[in-house]
């Protein structure tokens, strides 16, 4: 999993892309945290593509990286080619290094963190694309931090 030659140190923001909502999440490359940040529920690209500039021009990142979902054995599915397709409509846009990581069990990791910490139903269903997002983020920067 290339780092695209990041620096040691700056933003990263890890996104969780779904056909309904994106997760959003945002990491240090000194300290490899991970924080989620929101979730973009807009469906339409252009909404979805302005609150992601926003983002972008708030937190300045370095790079950017998303999760990449494939099915168990790690064979592609359609929504595996469209998140390719974010991933390089984000490259094409803000011209930052793009990191693609498998995000396989992500989400059931994300609902097992809300539900441990208190959250369930609608409160949950609203924050778990950005928990999602935080746990693909934290998997990059730890492999990161195992690489160095």
């Amino acid at each position: 999993m290339p780092d695209g030659g990041l620096p040691g140190r700056g933003s990263v923001l890890g996104f969780d892309f779904g056909l309904a909502r994106i997760g959003v999440a945002v990491g240090e490359l000194e300290s490899g945290t991970a924080h989620a940040l929101e979730t973009i529920a807009e469906e339409a690209g252009s909404a979805r593509f302005a609150r992601i500039s926003c983002l972008v021009d708030e937190w300045q990142p370095v790079g950017l990286v998303v999760g990449l979902p494939t099915h168990p054995d790690g064979g592609e599915h359609e929504l595996t080619r469209r998140c390719r397709r974010f991933a390089n409509q984000l490259l094409g846009r803000y011209g930052l290094p793009v990191s693609l990581v498998d995000e396989r069990y992500s989400s059931v990791a994300a609902e097992r963190d809300l539900a441990d910490s208190g959250q369930r139903g609608r409160n949950a269903k609203a924050r778990l694309d950005a928990a999602a997002a935080r746990i693909i983020l934290q998997h990059f920067l730890d492999s990161r931090a195992h690489a160095h």
